[in-house]
């Protein structure tokens, strides 16, 4: 068989693999996950260094699809033995390496006696004040809060939970679904994300959602959200309430362009990452805007810009502070805590309707 042959294997395998753990069936989707590396493993013996661009990205995907597949040794194995490879492009080392540092840290986790699921996140920010291996801390620990609230959102929707507006998750999900922090290799600023396995799984009820599955589907929203978040989101979120917290949090993750340019996600040995941008942000924030608007809703919208100093869901306010004065906003009743509580005492746009003396709240963002 041929290089092309081996890898149209290869990727029909993968595509069953990533099927099946959206459908939480983690066990075959490991199955089409090997098999996917053996071809791939293949293709990779059958190509010379005379077409490096290609070899890079055999290597990289035979690497990763063992390390999907579970077999950690075989995947570091096979990224040395492609970085030991002259003339690999500079592409292919970054990402290897990238796997590798995976791989040790899921090594130094076993170490410690502690599980994780397979398949590690990785969250890279880039662009404006974000250097190499460093970036401004309120920046990143407001980017952190954010993914793990998707994480615990991701797990309530595929238990069919009703949304949850107020409160932390249940103690259920945190300790079924809880994310840890890792560092990963420098490139801008780059941190990695692992969900630990519940200590003792025996406890909860068999038809929850597999971590793995959880891990599949949160990227699967991110990616939609991201790449088409009017239509294609509808594929992955068909409730409507779900949709629109999902939206406003992906939203949050995505840079204005202030303080950063870009924030790429991946799962550990995925090419392709989801990549957020300002423009991203803008096609979200077109996607939440009120269907319905009429011309004189949009006479009387302002905008405010300013820190938000206080919020109360149950009394339907919050309070804006712009340029020394504080001003009140009714009807926030429909906004999700975890969406709109990090915010506080941070720069926000609102947006809102004059209404008599007062204003009627449209929307929020936070700003960098």
């Amino acid at each position: 068989m041929s290089w092309t042959e081996f890898h149209q294997e290869s990727e029909r395998e993968a595509v069953e693999a990533h099927a099946a753990l959206q459908r939480g069936n983690v066990a075959q989707a490991k199955a089409h996950f090997t098999s996917a590396a053996r071809a791939e493993a293949n293709a990779l013996d059958s190509i010379g260094a005379d077409k490096p661009r290609t070899l890079g990205i055999t290597a990289v995907s035979a690497a990763s699809l063992w390390y999907k597949a579970g077999e950690l040794q075989t995947s570091e194995q096979t990224a040395y033995r492609a970085l030991a490879i002259s003339g690999i492009p500079a592409f292919a080392t970054q990402e290897l390496r990238e796997l590798l540092q995976v791989i040790w840290n899921e090594s130094a986790q076993a170490e410690a006696g502690i599980k994780f699921i397979p398949g590690q996140v990785i969250v890279s920010v880039k662009g404006g004040e974000v250097v190499t291996g460093g970036a401004p801390l309120e920046l990143i620990l407001s980017k952190v809060q954010t993914v793990q609230s998707i994480f615990f959102r991701t797990a309530e929707f595929m238990k069919h939970m009703p949304l949850r507006k107020k409160g932390p998750p249940t103690r259920e999900i945190q300790e079924q679904f809880r994310p840890w922090l890792f560092q990963s290799v420098p490139g801008s600023y780059q941190f990695a994300v692992a969900i630990q396995k519940p200590a003792q799984s025996e406890l909860f009820p068999t038809d929850d959602p597999e971590p793995e599955a959880v891990t599949e589907v949160f990227l699967s929203i991110l990616r939609a959200a991201g790449d088409a978040p009017d239509e294609e989101l509808k594929d992955v979120v068909p409730d409507t309430a779900y949709r629109e917290t999902f939206l406003k949090m992906t939203r949050n993750l995505a840079p204005t362009g202030k303080s950063f340019s870009q924030m790429e996600i991946r799962g550990a040995g995925d090419r392709k990452p989801i990549v957020l941008s300002p423009e991203s942000r803008k096609a979200i924030s077109e996607v939440l805007r009120p269907a319905k608007a009429t011309a004189a809703d949009d006479a009387s919208e302002i905008v405010l810009a300013g820190v938000l100093r206080a919020l109360d869901l149950d009394k339907d306010w919050l309070e804006i502070s712009v340029d020394g004065t504080h001003k009140r906003v009714t009807g926030v009743g429909e906004a999700v805590d975890d969406v709109i509580g990090p915010m506080v005492n941070h720069r926000v746009t609102v947006r809102a309707r004059t209404k008599g003396k007062g204003l009627e709240f449209i929307d929020i963002e936070q700003d960098e």
